[in-house]
């Protein structure tokens, strides 16, 4: 057994295990013991736990390292879901950090503002923030795990354009950010290099700064219904738990959509939405999470830096699931080589 291991079965002091999502940041923890245990703190990004998208693979992420390590993910992980509007994430971090859990990960770029100042007032605490960049920070004891969007977006506009019979196709966004434009740009930018001209239509669900278009279901199948009418016949979202109605509405329409995040045909919630999902933009936060708790825990990280993921590291790429893109995988895998070559540049900004 590894020393970190034996530390982490050591340290199984009585915690509560994780805060309900209903709760909002309600949870208790008690401290996370001495020098060496392992104790996880997950702060949420909107939504929470069971978006079936990008928080859920976060959590699966921790989990498996937890286990990996020996220990148990009801007793060494706690979590915390911000409240409606946001406003409490600064709070979910210091509520982690103050009740003794190390590493603390928060998940999503809402926190980009806030974590720096907090992750200084707690130097002997190890932080972690998806989605953004660390780098001009200067905090020695905070990580960023960033990803490449844009590139497996551009392989999703690639699908996209190849399988689509109108040469009209849609994106729905969760919230205007630099973060979701990368998805966008990259989308845009791989279908129009298969079918040059083809019109791609594009919805945000809620404005920069505000995250509820993240888990606004209704917002999501209303977008997608409107670009369904208009003659598109797939839409690709990047909207977290908003993505449940976009796949209503390709339901409905009889049309196809492509999931995010996680491989969203797994987790459909029937088999007529299986039918419809055709792939999945996948963004393995669940590889990068798992990766930073174990060298975490092997004392490998070197903190005020980023762990960029992209499709040369396998941290993004498409899933095959359902078969409905088989068809046209040499055409995928010919543009990814590209991409990881360096002759196809992706755009970042739309």
């Amino acid at each position: 057994m590894t020393k970190a291991a034996a530390l982490l079965l050591a340290g199984g002091l009585a915690l509560s295990a994780c805060a309900s999502d209903e709760e909002g940041s309600s949870g208790s923890g008690s401290n996370g013991g001495g020098e060496g245990d392992l104790k996880v703190g997950v702060a949420y990004d909107t939504g929470g736990r069971g978006d079936k998208s990008f928080n859920d693979s976060a959590i699966a992420g921790v989990e498996a390292a937890v286990e990996a390590l020996g220990g148990d993910v009801k007793e060494d992980i706690q979590e915390l879901s911000p409240n409606d509007d946001g406003s409490d994430r600064g709070e979910l971090l210091t509520q982690l950090a103050e009740n003794g859990f190390n590493p603390v990960i928060a998940v999503g770029f809402a926190y980009g503002d806030i974590i720096g100042d907090i992750a200084a007032d707690y130097p002997e605490t190890q932080f972690a923030i998806v989605d953004t960049s660390v780098e001009e920070m200067g905090v020695d004891n905070l990580t960023g795990l960033i990803f490449a969007e844009e590139e497996g977006s551009f392989l999703a506009g690639v699908a996209a354009a190849s399988k689509s019979a109108t040469g009209h196709i849609g994106f729905v966004g969760g919230q205007e950010s630099p973060l979701i434009g990368k998805f966008e740009a990259g989308y845009k930018a791989g279908a129009e290099a298969v079918k040059p001209g083809i019109i791609v239509d594009v919805k945000y669900l809620s404005p920069a700064g505000d995250p509820s278009g993240f888990g606004d279901s209704e917002g999501g199948k209303v977008a997608a219904q409107g670009m369904y009418q208009a003659g598109a016949d797939i839409v690709f979202h990047a909207a977290g738990g908003s993505g449940e109605g976009v796949f209503e509405a390709a339901v409905e329409a009889g049309q196809r959509a492509i999931g995010v995040d996680s491989d969203q045909y797994l987790s459909a919630t029937s088999p007529e939405q299986q039918a419809v999902i055709m792939t999945s933009m996948l963004k393995r936060v669940d590889n990068a999470v798992e990766s930073y708790i174990t060298d975490f825990s092997e004392g490998d990280l070197q903190g005020g830096t980023d762990i960029l993921s992209d499709l040369e590291t396998g941290g993004i790429d498409l899933s095959t699931s359902g078969g409905f893109i088989d068809d046209i995988q040499s055409v995928i895998d010919d543009w990814r080589q590209q991409i990881v070559d360096g002759e196809v540049e992706v755009p970042t900004t739309p």
